[in-house]
């Protein structure tokens, strides 16, 4: 069933759990991510971020996720992570998404909140939900999905002060915060600021997110939700996986694509089921979001983007 963020991440906040947005640049991640969810009964985000495009184009991915969400018997949130320009916003609403990150967090203040704003006006439309950054999540050396590596990330943590009024201003429907936390494999464990993640969950109303959750230990993950986080972005361990699924796989020369396509999707499964359970998402397929009023407006902005769309024809 393809829905939006509001779909999943309002009953986790308000039940203290977890879902997880987990990358899928190719068909047998996608699979893998699914099997996953349909096996922890969990509801799940997938989807491709904008530094990930060179290795699998937006409109490319798009034929196998959303086809595949809208088959799946558990909710499936299909969402652009990271999204750097307006246009490749803009060409994944298009495409279907259900949700999109405008990732303006290298910006000033100001522009931050105009660029965000003007956005989530055109998700909404769409009936997609949108994602902010305030402050700004840095990279491990190495990461594929970043492009910026802080020399004090502690410089950019997000100030809870702020975080009230760019929610307000924008509209968005959850908030990525740095706390700590960085994309790619950390060589150091990282120190999350977890009174910081206490103090924002308590000044917003939106769901938070917690990107770079790759490398974190299972303590981290679980304080972290403890004190407000609703949604944890997974991509290195599940792309580590696969690979070394593959190496093992792969004994000699007389070795196809497809002797090794099966073990890919079986450890990307698993290891996505054991973020599943250790988000505390799984069984928590059936849980619906209570605000009923704000799934009819959801619904109202729907029914005008499919006449907007017949308009335009």
């Amino acid at each position: 069933m393809l829905v939006n963020m509001n779909h999943v991440l309002r009953p986790a906040k308000q039940n203290k759990y977890a879902v997880g947005l987990f990358n899928a640049v190719n068909l047998e991640l996608a699979r893998g991510i699914l099997a996953a969810a349909e096996c922890s009964r969990s509801p799940v985000i997938m989807g491709t971020a904008e530094v990930l495009l060179p290795y699998g184009p937006l409109e490319e991915v798009s034929y196998y996720l959303i086809p595949m969400a809208k088959k799946a018997n558990v909710p499936v949130v299909i969402h652009l992570d990271h999204g750097l320009s307006y246009d490749t916003c803009i060409q994944a609403l298009k495409l279907g998404f259900s949700s999109i990150m405008y990732d303006c967090s290298t910006d000033s203040y100001e522009e931050n909140v105009r660029k965000v704003k003007e956005m989530a006006d055109i998700a909404h439309s769409y009936g997609a939900t949108i994602e902010g950054e305030l402050g700004h999540v840095g990279d491990n050396e190495g990461s594929a999905e970043g492009s910026s590596h802080l020399a004090d990330p502690s410089k950019y943590f997000t100030d809870p002060k702020l975080a009230k009024d760019f929610v307000d201003k924008t509209g968005v429907d959850a908030l990525a915060i740095a706390v700590g936390n960085a994309h790619g494999a950390y060589k150091l464990p990282p120190k999350l600021d977890f009174e910081r993640i206490r103090t924002i969950a308590n000044t917003v109303d939106v769901p938070l997110v917690l990107h770079g959750g790759s490398g974190l230990t299972d303590n981290d993950f679980r304080q972290a939700i403890k004190e407000g986080i609703s949604k944890v972005n997974i991509f290195t361990d599940i792309n580590v996986a696969a690979v070394e699924a593959e190496f093992k796989k792969f004994s000699s020369m007389d070795k196809g694509l497809i002797d090794l396509i099966p073990a890919a999707v079986e450890a990307v499964k698993q290891e996505s089921m054991k973020k599943m359970k250790l988000f505390s998402s799984d069984g928590k397929s059936d849980i619906q979001p209570s605000n009923t009023s704000m799934d009819i407006e959801e619904l109202t902005r729907l029914v005008a983007a499919e006449v907007a769309k017949y308009l335009n024809k």
